[in-house]
């Protein structure tokens, strides 16, 4: 049988504090590492090359467009995806070095144990996570639009068992310094989708978000770690929403 090539793709902005884990953690499985580094101003390009990555520059326009460029670049026969904040387990690629010798599977979804300021959230809606991030390279096209990329692939799909650690926001600041580019996409993404601002939607909504998070989804027992991430969470669609009344201002 043929020995399946694995390729780490990668696409960043400003990563150069925690690209390298990132890479390193892979690889040891992969036969290459595509970066697509949409015109970062720190050493995120530099630190890739070395690496040993190959880093290709371009300006971001949307999740999907960009990861259907780095996709393009791949040469191996699998393609993995992970972002900069995010690390495979050492049993995760045992396992992905033995899944890529199954002929009849055309992609694997990756459990996720995410980190919320240091620590492991248990609850809050994040424990189940899992990600489609490992496919067949011919068989995988991104959809979507500027946020919420969705990855088709042709074939038959499975689920390992060992997670990808994603440490998602370590400070406050961090995930503050991300809300504001997220919330403007997906601000963009709903007005080019037709929606509009709702004010009794918006008031209904907000309440829910909340409570989905901190109550139905056992967010209270994730300590004060939980109570931040309803709170912001539910924040978070607050100020799209906002944003989305403020562009439909900025066209009348």
């Amino acid at each position: 049988m043929k020995k399946q090539r694995i390729t780490l793709f990668v696409i960043a902005k400003n990563e150069a504090h925690r690209i390298a884990s990132c890479i390193l953690s892979a690889r040891d499985i992969v036969s290459e590492v595509i970066v697509v580094d949409s015109n970062s101003t720190d050493k995120t390009a530099l630190v890739c090359k070395e690496l040993g990555a190959q880093v290709y520059t371009r300006e971001f326009d949307g999740f999907a467009s960009q990861k259907n460029f780095a996709l393009s670049k791949v040469s191996g026969d699998w393609a993995l995806n992970l972002d900069a904040d995010e690390q495979l387990s050492p049993k995760l690629r045992e396992e992905i070095l033995q899944a890529v010798t199954r002929e009849n599977v055309a992609g694997y979804y990756l459990p996720f144990c995410n980190y919320f300021l240091g620590k492991k959230m248990r609850f809050s809606g994040l424990s189940k996570e899992k990600h489609l991030r490992l496919v067949r390279t011919q068989n995988a096209h991104y959809i979507g639009g500027l946020v919420h990329e969705g990855l088709e692939v042709k074939g038959r799909l499975e689920t390992l068992q060992n997670p990808v650690n994603h440490f998602s926001y370590d400070t406050i600041e961090n995930y503050f310094n991300k809300f504001n580019k997220y919330t403007s996409l997906a601000a963009q993404q709903m007005y080019q989708n037709g929606k509009r601002f709702c004010l009794l939607k918006v008031l209904l909504t907000l309440p829910f978000e909340f409570l989905k998070r901190y109550v139905l989804k056992l967010g209270i027992f994730d300590g004060i770690r939980g109570l931040l991430w309803a709170s912001f969470s539910t924040y978070y669609v607050y100020v799209k929403y906002a944003k989305l009344w403020q562009l439909e201002q900025e066209h009348k």
